[in-house]
């Protein structure tokens, strides 16, 4: 069957609000770890995740870093219009220049309370390093899904990343029914998180601490990262009845060929990815390498993978192997003398994807209806269902500050 024709109703479960986690646990490793290996489910925490690990094998990470994206302006009346930065607006080449931007910035946004906003501008003031700022909003275009805010701000010698971490909250999803803390500022980012630029942590990685790193030196594991900056869209529920009907977010990835010499000269050994991101960046590499492999003159543009693409079997032949696949993208970016991918992927994993290089995956326990849970469900099929009943059943905590699993999946 074609991923298209999937019911989303088939996956669907009872998660109990209870059982949605609110808070972190105060030691990050301490978080319970479901097993899937050998359709066996096993049990242990996230301290000693190595033993489960192989030996040899090769885990990526995503290290994206989450900005304070969700900006409360209090009118005179006392309402309150929040404003949650999307992505920016323009046509970017690197997210470090973006949020290097002074003066003004043009975003894509969500707003909360948009039927209030009256004012051409609406005012916030803020302290950096003892200086007041007064930081101002105009609300510039209405978008099908969304609105175009232009943020300025006087005076202007302030970077927008300077701005967004002094005025901005940390962008708890909204499945966490609280106010976000000043703690939620180092609990909701994974302790590697380097570029900035998610609105949403991949939040598979807030379990994984320095002892953990240390513990995988001992097995000979090897670590690789790559950049995903997670959007909102990650929350965004199917409402569709069939997912031809659902539209999924495109994100963008930042991947080093470094990155991608490591993955090709690993493909040989067991690889895993933690998160789902990581998983569609990883997976979406293999595409965009097939499409240079196909015509080493591709447009840089192509290269971004659409979301139903990959299925097309009339266009994709699935006879390459994926050394062919990654060292024809090595080879495209070294022609085009660059040493980074920086592009779009929009691709949609789920039952009836065939995984091209990974191996496994480590992720929390998802949202009912959700891509996520189809990702998951397209490496053990109608196996996630045994898995999401024995974690409920047996006290495990879900979603983002939840508890989580290691997933062996097809290729192992």
């Amino acid at each position: 069957m074609h991923p298209k024709n999937l019911s989303i109703t088939d996956f669907d479960y009872f998660l109990p609000e209870e059982r949605i986690a609110v808070y972190p646990l105060k030691k990050r490793d301490e978080s319970k770890l479901l097993i899937y290996k050998n359709e066996k489910i096993s049990e242990d925490i996230y301290r000693n995740i190595a033993d489960h690990l192989p030996e040899n094998s090769l885990l990526i990470f995503n290290d994206t870093k989450v900005i304070k994206a969700r900006i409360l302006f209090k009118k005179i009346t006392g309402a309150v219009i929040e404003i949650f930065c999307l992505e920016p607006y323009e046509r970017i080449n690197d997210y470090a220049v973006v949020l290097a931007q002074k003066k003004s910035v043009k975003w894509k946004c969500m707003i909360g309370g948009a039927g209030k906003w009256k004012e051409k501008f609406l005012e916030k003031e803020i302290t950096i390093n003892d200086e007041s700022i007064i930081l101002k909003s105009a609300l510039v275009e209405k978008l099908t899904d969304a609105y175009v805010v232009q943020l300025s701000w006087n005076p202007g010698n302030f970077s927008f990343a300077e701005i967004i971490e002094h005025a901005g909250e940390t962008p708890l999803p909204p499945y966490i029914k609280r106010k976000a803390e000043e703690s939620d500022s180092e609990t909701y980012q994974t302790i590697y998180s380097v570029h900035e630029g998610s609105v949403a942590a991949p939040t598979a990685g807030l379990h994984f601490t320095e002892e953990i790193f240390s513990s995988f030196k001992k097995k000979n594991i090897d670590t690789g990262f790559v950049t995903l900056h997670v959007g909102a869209g990650t929350f965004k529920p199917v409402k569709a009845a069939s997912m031809e009907g659902h539209e999924m977010h495109a994100e963008w990835i930042d991947v080093s060929t470094s990155f991608i010499e490591q993955l090709t000269q690993n493909i040989s050994h067991q690889i895993f990815c933690v998160g789902t991101t990581s998983v569609r960046t990883v997976e979406s590499l293999y595409w965009m390498g097939l499409k240079t492999f196909l015509n080493p003159y591709v447009e840089f543009e192509r290269l971004k993978i659409e979301q139903w693409e990959v299925y097309d079997k009339e266009i994709f032949p699935e006879n390459i192997s994926a050394v062919d696949c990654l060292t024809s993208l090595l080879n495209y970016l070294k022609n085009k003398k660059t040493e980074r991918l920086f592009i779009q992927t929009q691709i949609i994993i789920a039952p009836g994807y065939s995984f091209k290089i990974i191996n496994g995956m480590i992720t929390n326990f998802h949202q009912p209806k959700s891509t996520l849970l189809l990702l998951v469900a397209a490496m053990i099929g109608k196996k996630w269902k045994e898995i999401y009943e024995y974690a409920l059943a047996h006290e495990y905590r879900f979603l983002s500050y939840g508890d989580g699993c290691l997933i062996y999946g097809c290729l192992s």
